[in-house]
């Protein structure tokens, strides 16, 4: 559910792996794209409202749902995403579904200083970060439904990367803490990894493991680029910042991440 950024590359690589894939958008020109993909295409939009499109005929049809539709939150944004997975948990309850992947987020640890795992209490301070918590235990609570709750942490790949709209800022903070990213391949190759091997009713932080720090990985991402890296202040600052592990998943020895630097 949900054939964006993450989405779309994700269900092109279960029908290589010749699954019978279907997918959702919420445009109408988009469905032909899905098509000639050979994803089974369904225009459905949810909204606090309630839900637009044939769920019922989507949710019938396939064994796992993978739940990608993230909070649109920033910049203002005022819809209640909680609402909208209120919605879609009433129609999950009504098919014969019941294997589901929720893609999260680490925003869920707010500004906790330090290392955090999946055993790590949530924080959220940010209105997405509190929506995707509660959408996280609406459906991890439900214990008619096998639930794996994938929280990932900032993503970069093909054409995505927070560099480009750092590019030539001046005097942003906290150049000495973290980075907490991953790649796109290395998503998909978690939520396959989960559909194969049934990680249900569990939690996995999805974040490479190397974490240079901002000043560090931005500065030499800019120069790759041939754009102007950001400039970062002197930080004097006692905190360390966040730095997310995958403890669950590591637990698992799935060593498979793509290097973050491209």
């Amino acid at each position: 559910m949900g054939c964006g950024w993450l989405g779309f590359p994700l269900a092109k690589h279960f029908v290589a792996k010749n699954y019978k894939v279907y997918g959702s958008t919420t445009s109408k020109d988009k469905l032909a794209i899905l098509g000639k993909e050979g994803i089974y295409p369904y225009k459905i939009s949810l909204s606090a409202d309630g839900i637009k499109g044939d769920i019922q005929g989507f949710l019938s049809n396939i064994h796992v749902l993978i739940i990608n539709i993230p909070p649109k939150l920033r910049g203002g944004g005022s819809e209640s995403f909680i609402e909208k997975i209120k919605h879609l948990h009433v129609e999950i309850k009504k098919s014969n579904l019941s294997k589901i992947i929720f893609v999260s987020s680490t925003s869920i640890y707010g500004k906790i200083d330090g290392e955090v795992s999946e055993e790590t209490e949530p924080c959220p301070v940010s209105e997405s970060g509190k929506q995707l918590l509660a959408s996280e235990e609406l459906l991890g609570q439900d214990g008619a439904l096998k639930t794996a709750i994938v929280r990932f942490g900032g993503l970069i790949g093909p054409d995505r990367n927070p560099v480009t709209m750092l590019s030539d800022k001046q005097n942003l903070s906290n150049g000495n803490q973290p980075i907490n990213l991953i790649h796109l391949e290395d998503c998909i190759q978690m939520l396959d990894a989960i559909v194969t091997n049934n990680y249900w009713n569990q939690i996995f932080n999805g974040v490479y493991p190397l974490h240079p720090t901002k000043r560090e990985y931005y500065t030499a991402e800019a120069l790759k680029r041939n754009i102007p890296p950001p400039a970062y202040q002197d930080d004097f600052s006692s905190k360390t910042g966040k730095i997310v592990i995958s403890k669950n998943f590591l637990d698992k020895n799935h060593f498979f991440y793509t290097s973050i630097v491209s």
